[in-house]
Order: C-alpha cells, then structure tokens, then sequence
C-alpha cells in the first residue's frame, strides 16, 4: 500500500510539472506573438524605416523566379539559312525548257493581199540555253494560228496525217526556221468537210508552243 501510495504522489508531481511548463510556453508565445504587429506598426509609421529596410529573399524563391522569366521570354535564336539546292547540269539533248526557247513571228503585219495573193509567214525558234537541246516543231506542238475576231479560221494541228510530230536539235543560238503559205481556205477538225474560203476582211496570224505565244501578225484580206 506505501509503494502504491508514493506512485501516486510522484505521478501527480510530474502532473504538475508539465502544467507548469505548458503555462510558461503559452505566456512566452503570446509575448512574442505581441512584439510582431508593434514592430509593423512602428514600421508603418516610420518612412524613413520602410524606404529603407530590405526585405530578405528566399533564396530557393529566387532561383524559381529567375527560371520563369527566361523561359516565359526567351533569347531569340538565330535561324540557321538554308542551304540553297544546286541545280543539275543540263546535259546535250535533254528537251528545252521554255524559259530558254524564243518563239517569234515574222509576216503579215499590217499587209493587204488582193485577189487570190496568199498570206506568208515565217517562224523561228531559238535556244537561249548553255547546251544543245530538242523540241518538237510538229504542226501540232508549235501550231500556227489564224483567226477574225472569236472566229477560228485556220490551223496546222486540224487534219494532220501520221504523228504530226517533229523533233529537232536546236543548237544555241541558231534558230529553226518555218515558212508556211496559207491558200486562203479554212480548216475544222472535220477533215471530210470541203474547206471554203475565207472571206475578205482582217485577219490575226499567231504561233503557239506550250505556253509559248508570239506576238500577233495582223493582216487583210481583200
């Protein structure tokens, strides 16, 4: 019974104890809790002590800032140019392109052809490239036109025998020639149909070549 009784009496010794220490820490927190909003206060009031204290800096917040404002405005990089294709040597015989072909027409120009005279013309054809190269002068691929007005008079693609292709070489700067003589006829894609004769009034003479086109020939029939 006395050891049970001094049980007791230590335990409620220990009790007390930690009341007492319980007690202290809430005054000793409260106390410095108190001391936070004077010191705001009298910071408040002073200018000189807002103006001039420093407010310290998290160092970890710090770094986290700088490393957003780079990325959210980035250096701009240089671009890099691109490097700009060589083009493939053209080689002797390969087709001509149109850029280096001249196509012209020569004739007709403001002529008047009386009676039963025929209209001529001439064509020419030139390289302008570095190299040889072939183009086809058929009566199809570089066709020779006449018209009045909207009215599609003549044509060297209408009933063309065979083909109707001819390849030539055309060497730079030398040009292929074409001379034509027009019998005053018209001409339809129905070559069964007897051609009549153009009757007299203006006429406009053209040569047509893939995109190609010449400058127009304007002459008269009387």
């Amino acid at each position: 019974m006395r050891g049970d009784g001094g049980d007791i009496y230590w335990r409620r010794r220990m009790s007390l104890l930690v009341a007492v220490l319980v007690v202290v820490a809430v005054v000793a927190w409260a106390c410095s809790s108190g001391s936070g909003p004077e010191r705001s206060s009298s910071a408040q009031t002073s200018p000189s002590a807002s103006v001039s204290a420093t407010p310290s800096v998290d160092p970890l917040l710090a770094g986290l800032r700088t490393l957003a404002m780079g990325t959210a405005s980035p250096t701009p990089s240089t671009p890099t140019p691109k490097a700009t294709p060589t083009q493939r040597p053209r080689r002797p015989g390969e087709p001509c392109p149109e850029q280096d072909l001249v196509l012209s027409l020569q004739g007709g120009k403001e002529q008047i052809y009386p009676g039963d005279s025929r209209p001529s013309f001439m064509v020419t054809l030139v390289n302008t490239g570095t190299v040889m190269c072939t183009a086809d002068v058929g009566p199809r691929a570089m066709e020779i036109r006449i018209t009045s007005g909207a009215d599609r008079i003549w044509s060297t693609a209408d009933c063309v025998s065979g083909e109707g292709t001819e390849v030539r070489q055309l060497q730079r700067g030398v040009p292929y020639v074409r001379s034509l003589e027009w019998d005053r006829r018209r001409s339809s894609s129905d070559c069964r149909a007897t051609p009549s004769v153009a009757l007299p009034g203006t006429y406009v003479a053209t040569v047509r070549m893939g995109r190609m086109r010449s400058t127009k020939g304007v002459f008269h029939l009387r």
